[in-house]
């Protein structure tokens, strides 16, 4: 198959991006490339693409200058080597780069000031040992805050490097870097508290007893995978896509068909982690101002692990590289950033006739999973993707990692948060994702229905008081569809095609089914919700705009919030009828346990989306059932 035009940008085209940018003179000594991705095409030209057409390969590019604080973006056509659309964003800040990151480590650990306060504080100046993750600054209302590029630090001490240097969080200490002269300008200083006592090593050289009990699991395909996989499409039973991959969304998906009778169905055109938000919960000096939006402050491709196998993931994987660039132009390669491969997951369905109790029906389930794993700090998160045989997708997202803790002198006990060892304590905190689907079911021209099923009045319609049933109401203005979940009518959601009916008469539709989920505890007044507006609602619906993308807007770094959806959606644009596009907010209410510690278990949260009248029947019917293990009519289940 030729190159996709939703396929990811390759190692020679960033390359290409940045020499153009060298041409066009727009990297001067005091210019961070921020990133490099791929500038999509128009919509129409990819639905009508049979891989005859040329198509313009175009990247979108962020650049940031230290000199003059602005942010520059830009697309440059790799086709024809040119520049358009370039615009100036004076004072808004992008992401911080991978290369910010380490530099701004470095400028605490030089710092006279910082090396003056430990001096202070503990009585040495030795930073050979120190660890310091940056932490966005965040917007509270002073000027410093709009007018600089700021990072505040959270700095830990170790016993030796290589020791979980978050066991001993130095507390009372809190430096401010400016990014763009990468220089401490202050170290706030809240008082002093002893270092916690125990290490919280976890790394398995460091445990002492470790299990002798496990046996060997081994996943095998004799046979090899059931997927083809061109370049950056994949074609998987009657599923095929694109994967793409970007510095600040990371893992995407694209162009997701579903074969049926023959013919290539759409349902998602585009499905991406838009923004997210870690709010914490304690009001304390030392903690207050800890939130941190991982996608547009640290960008969740840049932050994706190289995964390993037998470890990340199991079975026969087939790895997918990321390849983006530094702040000054390098090539950066991310190997094996999106792995793939299928798993087995239990039954699919089952039948078994009491007449004929010698010959059941039953078919295994089988899940083709895309996954990506990126570090922010001391938090993981994994973002799985899986399509099922019966036309169903699901996203899941897994947080693992290390949790941001906090010190207390010895005997006091948090207010905000759970002790999880002598001294050290996990303050309250709350994960917020966001996720934007743009539905192109059986075409671009869609809406969406609010499915809330309710009780029937009790009448003589209703004798034995049991009936209820599910009301449907169209989705028609922007406003009109913000929502929240609803338990007691069971609210979900079914996006449709009006314009394309199935067997019984039916508009085809596909329906989504909201995971666990929770409310912000914050006030609306905080400001980490007006930067985050999105937590505002769990469900909106918006018309399709390429221009609108993330939920907390181009540049939520720094922000003085209002923008995004909260922004677009007061214009109340119509909405049925449209290609229209789905964001849903999930939340994670995490309040700590002391089993959270050293390293925290996987929590998990995400949603489904099943096919609801958009195939004529069961579309898993035609499953072949499994080998059986041995000759008897039996199987294990």
């Amino acid at each position: 198959m030729a190159l996709h035009p939703l396929e990811p940008l390759s190692a020679a085209e960033v390359e290409q991006a940045v020499s153009l940018l060298r041409h066009f003179d727009k990297l001067s000594p005091t210019t961070r490339i921020v990133s490099i991705s791929l500038h999509e095409p128009r919509k129409e030209l990819v639905h009508g693409y049979t891989g005859a057409e040329i198509i313009d390969r175009e990247s979108y590019v962020v650049l940031f200058d230290n000199g003059s604080n602005t942010c520059h973006e830009g697309i440059l056509s790799l086709t024809k080597s040119t520049a358009r659309d370039w615009r100036e964003y004076p004072g808004k800040q992008p992401t911080m780069t991978i290369d910010e990151q380490i530099e701004c480590e470095q400028a605490v650990l030089k710092s006279p000031l910082f090396r003056s306060a430990l001096q202070k504080h503990f009585g040495f100046d030795d930073t050979s040992l120190v660890m310091v993750d940056i932490w966005s600054a965040g917007n509270y209302g002073a000027e410093e805050d709009r007018t600089r590029r700021l990072a505040r630090p959270l700095c830990f001490l170790r016993t030796d490097p290589t020791e979980n240097g978050y066991a001993r969080p130095i507390e009372g200490l809190r430096p401010v870097v400016d990014l763009n002269t990468m220089q401490v300008i202050r170290v706030e200083e809240y008082g002093h508290w002893p270092l916690p006592p125990n290490a919280g090593n976890y790394a398995a050289n460091r445990l002492t007893n470790p299990r002798t009990d496990i046996m060997p699991l081994e996943i095998t395909q004799p046979a090899g995978p059931s997927f083809e996989v061109d370049g950056y499409q994949v074609r998987w039973q009657k599923w095929s896509f694109v994967i793409g991959f970007n510095a600040r969304e990371g893992l995407t998906l694209h162009h997701l068909r579903y074969r049926d009778d023959g013919q290539d169905r759409s349902i998602l055109y585009r499905a991406s982690l838009t923004e997210m938000v870690v709010p914490y919960g304690d009001p304390s000096p030392t903690q207050r101002r800890k939130n941190a939006f991982d996608v547009g402050e640290y960008g969740m491709g840049m932050c994706a692990n190289s995964l390993e196998l037998g470890c990340d993931c199991l079975g026969l994987i087939k790895y997918f590289d990321a390849h983006m660039c530094n702040s000054r132009g390098e090539p950066l390669t991310i190997k094996n950033a999106i792995c793939m491969h299928e798993e087995d997951f239990g039954i699919l369905w089952k039948h078994t006739d009491r007449r004929l109790p010698d010959s059941p029906e039953v078919r295994r389930s089988r899940r083709l999973v895309i996954s990506s794993v990126s570090t922010v700090e001391n938090y993981e998160y994994g973002f799985f993707w899986y399509l099922y045989q019966d036309g169903n997708i699901q996203f899941e997202i897994k947080l693992t990692g290390i949790l941001s803790l906090g010190v207390l002198p010895p005997g006091e006990l948090p207010r905000y948060g759970t002790m999880i060892a002598p001294q050290l304590y996990a303050p309250n905190h709350q994960h917020f994702f966001n996720v934007r689907l743009d539905f192109d079911l059986d075409g671009m021209k869609n809406s969406v229905q609010q499915i809330d099923v309710m009780a029937d009045p009790i009448d003589e319609q209703n004798p034995f008081e049991n009936a209820f049933r599910a009301q449907s109401t169209l989705l028609e203005t922007e406003r009109q569809a913000q929502a929240s979940l609803h338990l007691e009518s069971c609210r979900t959601w079914k996006v449709i095609n009006p314009h394309v009916t199935n067997a019984v008469g039916e508009p085809v539709g596909y329906k989504f089914f909201p995971g666990d989920n929770a409310f912000p505890l914050a006030s609306p007044n905080a400001w980490w919700r007006k930067r985050a507006g999105f937590v505002n609602h769990h469900v909106w619906v918006t018309p399709f705009d390429e221009r609108e993308r993330f939920a907390a807007g181009d540049h939520p770094n720094q922000s003085q919030g209002g923008e995004g959806l909260t922004e677009w959606t007061q214009k109340d644009r119509p909405i049925a009828d449209r290609d229209v596009v789905f964001w849903y907010t999930m939340g994670h209410t995490h309040l700590p346990r002391p089993e959270d510690y050293p390293v925290m278990p996987t929590a998990y949260i995400g949603f489904l989306v099943k096919p609801n009248g958009f195939f004529k029947e069961n579309p898993a019917n035609d499953v072949p059932p499994s080998i059986k293990a041995s000759e008897k009519k039996s199987c294990c289940h």
